[in-house]
């Protein structure tokens, strides 16, 4: 079978990825399949699914494939790490979708690479399924994310605490080059090699920076931009990625590498749940200095593209890199605003913002529900049981209700706009860590019926959904879950 692929990757330099087949796996089974995807990527869903197994295990590769596993580096809960690389992931090539977009298919789990140091190159399903589940309700959420087209249990066991039963995710990506790709050969002083990234980067996501005076320049400006996209998105949400190095940092602006992520539940800025995050590094409300934090990392290996006088390249990144927290305070103060019903722009609005997210922390208030009970609350805002139904007996949430209601008079959409951008700012699903660690339970028993179920209900994360209304509510004390692990 010939998939269509391209391969602009093998293109380059062959520092940038050794070559490397997939370990065959003895007993390949379909978990789950992404037939819409599939068919976004110019696939044929019906061909395919009953080859999918084989394929996407690794046993059975498409006649048009060229399997590498990439080389990066990478600043690691802030230390360097100057070789990592695809250590249990390897790049089978680009395919065109149908919109004219080209993405990477990329098995994670296909086994050992170069890159693997003493790993064993191998994933477990839970890992794999919690992938492919946040992948797509991110999706669905409307951020910028990997996707994942297939999860294949491999017939073997994989051991970590335990013995685990193993699978293959099959990643799709804009394309999979980090920050810590620019870091790999920046630290080896191969500005060649960096000159040449730099040029795949723009020729694949930033065509319009061939024509600014400073390429570089211009590359770094967008994603910086993207990344403050980015991460406003994920605030919204109550999103915490969990591990941002700069090797989990794409250029292209997706989120990607679901490992110790997870959705806030009780809001917290300080909130964690990565079990390697002992000291709060990449915490909720850390994410937006992490980012630019990375983001310099990034600059510093462009530095000699920039300007060849060193002062002067650094003068100019930091006119880049510098505005970013005050950009995403910006960026996340728009949203914010989306939330809460507003279109206009009013002074106040930020003391009204920060009141109300010190009001859920204070009162210990669950971060999407509040939000979507805002909706409830504008719609009705003359009935006193709505407002008791959604806050309670807190009088610093009648308080803040009485000065929204005020800011909601002076603002001039129509009430049937105000709700309809609400319900589109504000999920009644998300992927709750208890339903998605309950899932994930029992797919290791091979019981995939609950990561199914779930699955279905978070592709329409706007929508009230009512015979799924258990999914939208919080954990009880009991159901809470505090750590989530990478998975390695």
């Amino acid at each position: 079978m010939r998939l269509g692929f391209q391969h602009s990757y093998c293109a380059l330099s062959n520092r940038f990825y050794a070559p490397i087949a997939p370990t065959p796996v003895p007993e390949p089974q379909l978990i789950v399949f992404n037939a819409p995807l599939a068919e976004e990527l110019g696939l044929e869903p019906n061909v395919l699914e009953p080859e999918a197994a084989g394929i996407f295990s690794g046993n059975h590769l498409p006649e048009d494939a060229k399997p590498i596993a990439m080389a990066y580096a990478g600043h690691q809960f802030g230390a360097f790490v100057p070789s990592l690389g695809d250590g249990r992931a390897i790049l089978l090539g680009e395919l065109q979708g149908r919109d004219g977009t080209v993405r990477d298919l990329q098995l994670k789990g296909a086994g050992r690479t170069p890159f693997s140091r003493n790993g064993d190159g191998r994933a477990v399903v839970a890992p794999m399924l919690r992938e492919f589940l946040i992948s797509e309700a991110m999706h669905a959420l409307g951020v910028p994310t990997t996707r994942s087209l297939a999860v294949v249990g491999t017939g073997e066991h994989v051991f970590r605490e335990r013995a685990l039963p193993g699978a293959v995710l099959t990643r799709v990506a804009a394309s999979h080059v980090r920050v810590g790709t620019f870091q790999y050969f920046a630290a080896r002083d191969d500005q060649d090699a960096v000159r040449e990234l730099l040029d795949y980067v723009i020729a694949r996501h930033y065509r319009p920076a061939r024509e600014a005076d400073v390429p570089a320049l211009a590359v770094l400006k967008e994603v910086t931009q993207r990344q403050i996209a980015l991460i406003a998105n994920w605030m919204l949400l109550g999103f915490i990625h969990g591990v941002m190095n700069t090797d989990n940092m794409a250029i292209s602006g997706e989120t990607i590498d679901y490992g110790p992520c997870a959705f806030m539940d009780t809001y917290d800025p300080r909130t964690v749940f990565s079990s390697i995050d002992h000291s709060g590094r990449y915490a909720y409300a850390n994410q937006p200095v992490i980012a630019q934090w990375n983001l310099a990392r990034f600059a510093e290996t462009l530095l000699f593209l920039i300007d060849p006088v060193p002062d002067k390249a650094v003068g100019l990144a930091t006119e880049v890199i510098e505005p970013f927290v005050a950009q995403f305070d910006a960026r996340f103060l728009a949203g914010m605003r989306r939330k809460i019903g507003l279109s206009s722009e009013v002074e106040g609005d930020v003391e009204l913002v920060k009141r109300l997210l010190h009001t859920m922390q204070h009162a210990q208030a669950d971060f999407t529900l509040t939000f979507r009970r805002l909706v409830f609350a504008a719609e009705r805002p003359s009935d006193p049981a709505t407002r008791r139904e959604a806050f309670g007996e807190s009088s610093d949430f009648d308080e803040w209700l009485r000065d929204w209601q005020q800011r909601l008079a002076i603002d001039p959409q129509t009430l049937a706009e105000r709700v309809a951008s609400m319900r589109a700012a504000n999920p009644a699903f998300i992927p709750r860590n208890h339903r998605v660690q309950a899932a994930l339970a029992a797919a290791e028993e091979g019981d995939y019926s609950l990561m199914r179920r779930l699955s279905a209900i978070l592709k329409r994360p706007y929508d009230d959904q009512p015979d799924a209304w258990e999914y939208g509510q919080p954990p009880s004390p009991p159901e809470r879950v505090l750590q989530t692990f990478c998975g390695t």
